[in-house]
């Protein structure tokens, strides 16, 4: 079967030849469809469930809400564990799924279920929502609406927003790919009625009254229509509250000598903030309003970080002067990082790859050939990678090897060039007739190509036990062995159509005889290797116990190496855990973490902007206490830095500055990084204890012996 492919192969260059440039075409369409990514998305298949319940302790959230919602949820089809938190006014329950479980059907299992508990949950508690469809790699674009120089007192944290709530985020919801845009601190506009006890008694009226007449004076209605002549007149009643003014005077009792007592009489109205359970802060220059805009699961971030950025250059136009919209965490630099360090690595790769082949088959037509394969096998591979689903990032990219691509094509060039050296046809100088060189490139490739097959084939099931991994392993490894086993794939098929089509009509017809500088080096090298392999083969015991020895010497070496999962990715940015005493509110947050970027940005010229994001935001997927916040240290590019020459000897030296604030502790880690941890394990470290218990004093208990 190879045998005859081949053949049409060498006999039909033309076809063959369109069939490369077809792969070309298709191959250069299919890389402009590439999903980009830094890391393959190793996040559990999970849906959130969140409610907000502002009057509850935590030990109340977690008997009223979480536990029913947890029960409620325990019985659905490909579930695989179900963890919560509970804190003062919140509820978080994240329910993971296997991976072969369809997420939106897992989100109609729980919608269905949630209905239920909301039966079981008493009136005014909370009611149970699912969290946008999203991932751990989904918080793709962060920015911060804040006032430019001079315009800080007409834009304070209320008016921020205002805009961000009503102008941007209306606006970024419309961006496809995008699920959802959370809102972060600022001030939540409310109109506030203050009511006065005494002119309450006086008119002997009852809190209860006042809620009942702004509920029943703040909607419209409808009378539908009455006939006039030839026309119709729609009967409709406008009583919506449109400003201070308006609810000022809404009745609310009328006295035996029929006067109204209107709000106003009884109240102060005016404009005032919601309960605040997070802030976000801009350097050390006060409170901004900003948001988290959320990819939607399955989406292409490189695509879609595209399209936020074209979106917020619109929205930016529609705001009023003096306001701008700035992104500070922007995943488009973590993934330019990680590409970076792709293309460098190929780049190098193949030159390394193309020099040698050049120098040790000496001959460059036929080297050129070999090299070849490697770009039209990684255009082959992309192809199969959009088919299948697997996205370009540092572990499928990275991890390609083209000495291993180039393997079975070496094998049937070499077997040529062999042939041509050895066949009477080209003992002489002159010409070769093209009939005898298609007919030497048959016979020689036919009789390689088994074993070029047999060498790719052992390659490829060197991949084959990362294919039967499961979990956060296969979702991080399996990338990598599909497109190595795609790009082999291609240059098997390369091999057998292109290889021999390309050596028939390229390759020299006149061939030298003498040997080259590269054949005169592995001459040189033989009759010195041949001499010392014939005095080992004397002593064979000696060498398998040294060979075992080294063996033995080697585990125990490997049995004391530290090793971690995957190495730790350098997006480009910090994401510092801060923490204060439990208990502190959030304006003492606030103060020190001013404090702490006040400090980063003055002795470290390395840091551009520092954004703190205090608390919960207005989703809070990721629900944080008031005492606790992540500063965003957003750095200069590496090459620019002078304080430090690593991420890890830049954030020793940022932790000891950082020392002198009273009261706080500081945890230095990567942004994505921090999030994976977070949503994999429900914890934020790469070191977790977690005690289990129904009794809350044993469980301090037990958490202050193990601190």
């Amino acid at each position: 079967m190879l045998n005859k492919i081949i053949g049409f192969s060498v006999k039909n260059k033309l076809i063959i030849g369109l069939f490369v440039l077809a792969l070309i075409g298709w191959g250069a369409f299919e890389v402009t469809r590439l999903p980009i990514d830094a890391v393959p998305d190793i996040t559990d298949n999970q849906v959130q469930v969140i409610t907000v319940s502002p009057s509850l302790g935590a030990p109340d959230v977690e008997r009223l809400i979480t536990f029913p919602v947890e029960q409620a949820c325990s019985n659905i089809p490909g579930l695989k564990q179900i963890r919560s938190f509970s804190r003062f006014g919140l509820s978080l329950v994240t329910i993971v799924f296997s991976d072969e479980t369809d997420v939106y059907w897992a989100r109609q299992q729980i919608s269905e279920r949630l209905q239920q508990v909301q039966q079981e949950i008493p009136a005014g508690v909370g009611a149970p929502a699912m969290a946008p469809v999203t991932t751990g790699l989904g918080e793709i674009y962060q920015y911060v609406v804040r006032p430019l120089p001079g315009y800080e007192g007409k834009y304070g944290p209320m008016e921020l927003r205002t805009l961000q709530d009503w102008v941007v985020r209306r606006q970024l919801l419309g961006t496809p790919g995008v699920a959802d845009v959370s809102s972060f601190g600022g001030q939540l506009k409310q109109y506030e009625i203050a009511v006065k006890p005494g002119q309450l008694k006086a008119n002997n009226i009852a809190i209860a009254d006042v809620f009942d007449a702004l509920e029943k004076n703040n909607q419209n209605t409808g009378g539908a229509y009455i006939e006039k002549g030839p026309t119709v007149l729609y009967i409709r009643s406008e009583g919506l509250t449109k400003s201070i003014a308006d609810i000022e005077k809404i009745v609310v009792k009328n006295l035996d000598n029929g006067m109204p007592v209107l709000i106003r009489d009884v109240a102060t109205v005016q404009l005032g903030a919601a309960t605040r359970y997070g802030a976000m802060c801009f350097n050390d220059k006060g409170e901004v309003a900003g948001a988290v805009v959320m990819m939607l699961k399955g989406e292409n971030s490189s695509a879609v970080i595209k399209r936020v950025k074209e979106k917020v250059a619109d929205i930016q136009k529609s705001l009023p002067e003096g306001v701008v919209i700035e992104p500070f965490l922007d995943r488009t630099k973590m993934v330019n990082n990680a590409i970076k360090t792709v293309e460098t690595n190929l780049i190098e790769g193949a030159l390394i790859v193309v020099f040698v082949l050049v120098f040790f088959l000496g001959n460059l037509r036929a080297g050129l050939i070999v090299s070849s394969v490697i770009p039209l096998s990684m255009l082959f591979a992309v192809i199969l990678m959009n088919k299948f689903g697997v996205g370009g990032n540092l572990m499928s990219l990275g991890a390609i090897d083209f000495g291993l691509i180039v393997d079975g094509t070496v094998i049937v060039v070499e077997a040529i060039l062999h042939r041509f050296s050895h066949s009477r046809h080209f003992r002489n100088t002159r010409m070769v007739d093209q009939t005898i060189m298609d007919a030497e490139v048959n016979a020689s490739t036919g009789t390689m190509i088994k074993s070029a097959v047999f060498s790719q084939i052992i390659i490829l099931i060197v991949y084959i036990p990362i294919l039967s991994l499961q979990g956060i392993e296969g979702k991080m490894f399996k990338p990598m062995a599909f497109t190595v086993a795609f790009a082999i794939l291609g240059a098997f098929l390369l091999s057998v159509t292109y290889v021999p089509m390309m050596s028939a009509l390229f390759l020299s017809k006149k061939i030298s005889h003498k040997p080259s500088l590269a054949d005169r080096i592995m001459i040189w090298l033989e009759r010195k290797y041949q001499p010392a392999l014939t005095r080992m083969m004397q002593f064979p015991k000696a060498m398998i116990a040294g060979t075992l020895v080294l063996f033995a010497i080697a585990m125990v070496m490997l049995g004391r190496m530290g090793g971690e999962f995957i190495p730790e990715l350098e997006e480009g940015d910090f994401a510092v855990e801060t923490r204060l005493l439990t208990g502190s509110n959030l304006n003492t947050t606030i103060q020190a973490t001013q404090q702490c970027a006040a400090i980063l940005l003055k002795k470290f010229p390395e840091v551009e902007k520092v954004v703190t994001k205090i608390g919960s935001a207005e989703i809070p997927t990721d629900p944080m206490p008031l005492e606790a916040s992540d500063m965003m240290v957003i750095l200069k590019d590496k090459k620019d830095w002078t304080s430090a020459r690593s991420f890890d000897e830049l954030s020793e030296k940022m932790s000891s500055e950082l020392a002198v604030v009273p009261g706080v502790s500081v945890g230095f880690q990567f942004p994505v990084q921090m999030r994976f941890n977070e949503l994999m394990t429900g914890a934020r470290q790469d070191v977790v204890c977690k005690i289990f218990g129904e009794d809350l004093d044993s469980l301090a208990h037990y958490a202050n012996r193990l601190g």
